[in-house]
């Protein structure tokens, strides 16, 4: 394959690679059925825990299991594609998950169950290290922002198909049915990635001539980049509220807002779809605009000023009654949380050389969820027991998101201008 030009500074004014919208239609689909196969057990929760005999902790628990085992196998596949063709990793990884979402129809019991939706992480771990690696070298680095905008944009609407569909299926045809429909379809999507060429390792970067480093050079490089050391600990913040917000939230609404589960349910569940998808669309186009205006460190601006908006609109979210207002509250909330989204993960695929791209996802990912979304809902349960107050224990997700929009502004303050690796 013929490699385009590359200027001192690392970027190019060459088209994307040939199959370039190829690629990130299908990884984006593979995203869009990620979120779907991700939610079904909540969406069939009752009638499944009613056939298993299970009780209300052992139908939470394989939500553990599968954050747990993902954020510990990815970076394992971050090391896997470094031997062999990252789209033989993604595919292999996608069947994998896809084929545990349907052994899940098969569950005789909690062990089962609980295996088949850990099994669902280590496939699921495979895709999400490897994929925006591989899209950033089909695109020059002055549109990844846009490409991952869209690749991001699949969570939102994968979440609500997922609520949506699990949720009809399970109702009308019960809730094995629902598992094999949602899970089956992600064979397709895997053997779909044959279809484009493994793009070359930093196709558009000054360092692609640059082997992949080892785990032991490469964690030293990572925690000397200033950069990405900022931006992954804001990650880590804003994940954790995140997670805590949608563990909680509708219980906060059910006990002290006078709503019934299904209301709270829907209340948040829309708001997190249209926040979701008007906020992933609205923050990578703004951060482009952003970039164009030529303005200091363009995407840390946009995630420090949206999530600040939204820690602040989620404390609104917390005090007003009046249901109207605590909808939009809660969705301009979302909408805002969204924003940074496509941006930050720019920011991450930019700021490191294309030999690390892979590691530095997958650590990130460790991070993110080991001190983010796996541990929030149960701070939130133990501050709640031992207050005897949730809307105080549940207080930690405007401070968290506040702590996550200090950290970005630092870096946007701080860093040079434009950011780039350390």
């Amino acid at each position: 394959m013929n490699l385009p030009p590359v200027t001192p500074d690392g970027l190019t004014s060459a088209k994307p690679l040939p199959k370039a919208g190829l690629a990130l239609a299908i990884l984006t689909a593979m995203n869009l059925l990620n979120y779907i196969d991700r939610y079904v057990p909540s969406a069939v929760k009752e009638p499944l825990k009613t056939d298993l005999h299970l009780t209300d902790a052992e139908t939470a628990w394989p939500l553990t299991a599968f954050v747990v085992v993902y954020m510990i196998a990815s970076p394992i596949f971050g090391s896997l594609a470094d031997r062999y063709p990252r789209r033989g990793v993604i595919a292999a990884g996608v069947a994998l998950w896809s084929l545990a979402t349907a052994a899940a129809a098969w569950a005789t019991g909690f062990w089962t169950f609980l295996a088949a939706r850990a099994l669902v992480g280590v496939g699921e771990a495979a895709y999400a290290t490897l994929s925006p690696a591989m899209l950033s070298d089909y695109y020059p680095p002055t549109q990844r922002n846009r490409v991952l905008t869209w690749f991001y944009a699949a969570i939102p609407v994968g979440a609500a198909i997922g609520f949506g569909l699990g949720g009809w299926l399970g109702q009308h045809y019960g809730w094995r049915t629902a598992f094999l429909a949602c899970g089956l379809p992600g064979l397709l999507a895997a053997a779909a990635v044959f279809w484009v060429p493994e793009p070359p390792r930093g196709t558009f970067d000054a360092d692609r001539a640059e082997p992949v480093a080892p785990w032991k050079q490469a964690i030293p490089l990572l925690l000397a980049n200033r950069t990405y050391k900022y931006a992954v600990l804001g990650y880590i913040l804003v994940t954790f509220a995140a997670g805590a917000m949608a563990d909680w939230f509708p219980a906060f609404l059910s006990r002290h807002r006078g709503m019934d589960l299904a209301q709270a349910g829907q209340v948040v569940g829309t708001a997190t779809v249209l926040g979701g998808l008007v906020g992933t669309l609205g923050g990578g186009w703004l951060g482009d605009r952003l970039a164009a205006a030529g303005r200091r460190n363009p995407y840390f601006l946009l995630s420090w000023a949206s999530i600040a908006g939204a820690a602040l609109l989620a404390v609104v979210a917390l005090q007003v009654r009046n249901p109207t207002l605590l909808f939009w509250s809660i969705a301009g909330a979302q909408t805002l949380l969204w924003c940074y989204n496509g941006p930050i993960n720019a920011i991450l695929v930019n700021c490191v050389p294309s030999g690390l791209r892979a590691r530095a996802f997958s650590l990130s990912i460790l991070a993110i969820h080991l001190l983010g979304d796996a541990i929030s809902p149960p701070i939130v349960g133990a501050l709640a027991d031992a207050t005897s107050s949730l809307p105080t224990a549940i207080a930690v997700v405007p401070i968290a998101l506040a702590g996550g929009a200090m950290v970005w502004w630092v870096a946007w303050r701080r860093l040079p201008a434009p950011a780039a690796a350390a």
